[in-house]
């Protein structure tokens, strides 16, 4: 298995510094999570910003769990309405991973389609194993990887 384990410290890790490099470009008002793998990193990151709304979006891009899972052609949203209101908010979205930045990608464009004031993206983790060259890059990045990633909340 072609695979990086992150143990919960190296996540800590992650999630401390995206906190630090999002602070210092400014607060947002409300952190997106994207589900399933961006629901971890945007609570801890709530915490670390003192932020108490957080808000998802589930997109569904992979066909199932575990390493290398195959994906659909295009990520899928089930659940639009959890988002809410953004109208004039600065908006920090946040997944676990990004392979091909689609997901990321729809849920900006979602968050985008609310009239939000700002929009960032962070992610734990890109993996460059994957990574199309024209796909625009998430505004933070905590790691760069060349492979698949196992988070410690995952089971494999």
């Amino acid at each position: 298995m072609d695979a990086e384990r992150l143990s919960w410290g190296d996540h800590a890790r992650l999630v401390d510094d995206i906190a630090t490099r999002v602070t210092a470009d400014g607060k947002p008002d409300v952190i997106v999570g994207v589900l399933r793998g961006g629901a971890v990193p945007a609570v801890m990151l709530a915490h670390r910003l003192g932020l108490r709304d957080v808000r998802t979006l589930t997109v569904v891009h992979t066909t199932a769990d575990g390493v290398n899972a195959p994906k659909h052609t295009e990520p899928r949203v089930t659940d639009t309405g959890a988002l809410g209101g953004v109208g004039g908010m600065d908006v920090l979205v946040v997944d676990d991973v990004a392979g091909s930045g689609k997901s990321i990608e729809l849920a900006h464009r979602l968050v985008s389609g609310g009239n939000a004031k700002r929009i960032r993206t962070a992610v734990c983790v890109l993996n460059l194993g994957n990574w199309p060259e024209a796909a625009p890059t998430p505004d933070i990045v905590g790691r760069r990887v060349h492979r698949w990633v196992i988070f410690p909340w995952e089971v494999s």
